[in-house]
């Protein structure tokens, strides 16, 4: 393949993986904003699985919803777009970084882009579910935290399986 083709082919998954993180973030909170109360809880496996409302104006696990108002804006709103901005760049510009890590990327990005969305068109962020299995229980959380915590995973391992030779050209 010729390398504009390469480059386009490239630029065009990139797109499609924020374009799907992001659609999907925003379309489960649509439906969840249209159908569901605040006061609403549908428990599925026997109530271990949540599905409810509940509109956070703060960070992962409300942390920072406390802030006085410009700093929460600053702080969870003007950082995060610059640096989501600067990664998406970093990852259209390196073309060297490997497929696992281009992805890990991307899910990062497309997840923090969904919420930042929340942030500026809603003042909070929907969150709607709620997972309780006895020792792994976690707080409420939405796709967009889905796709932030895979995105790490598939960076992280990327990160383990690299071929020895190129961590040494990392250093």
């Amino acid at each position: 393949m010729s390398m504009k083709l390469n480059r386009i082919f490239r630029t065009l998954l990139i797109v499609v993986i924020l374009g799907s993180n992001i659609g999907c973030d925003q379309i489960s909170k649509s439906v969840v904003r249209e159908r569901i109360q605040i006061d609403q809880q549908f428990g599925f496996i026997d109530n271990h699985v949540l599905l409810m409302k509940v509109e956070n104006p703060g960070a992962f696990l409300s942390l920072g919803d406390s802030l006085p108002r410009f700093l929460r804006i600053l702080l969870l709103t003007i950082i995060p777009v610059i640096v989501l901005s600067l990664g998406f760049i970093y990852v259209l510009a390196k073309k060297t970084l490997s497929k696992g890590m281009v992805t890990g990327a991307c899910f990062v990005i497309g997840g923090g882009v969904g919420n930042i969305y929340d942030r500026i068109v809603y003042v909070s962020v929907t969150d709607f579910l709620h997972i309780d299995f006895g020792i792994f229980r976690t707080g409420i959380f939405n796709m967009a935290d889905v796709s932030i915590l895979v995105g790490a995973f598939i960076i992280v391992l990327d990160s383990q399986i690299s071929k020895p030779e190129e961590k040494i050209n990392q250093v």
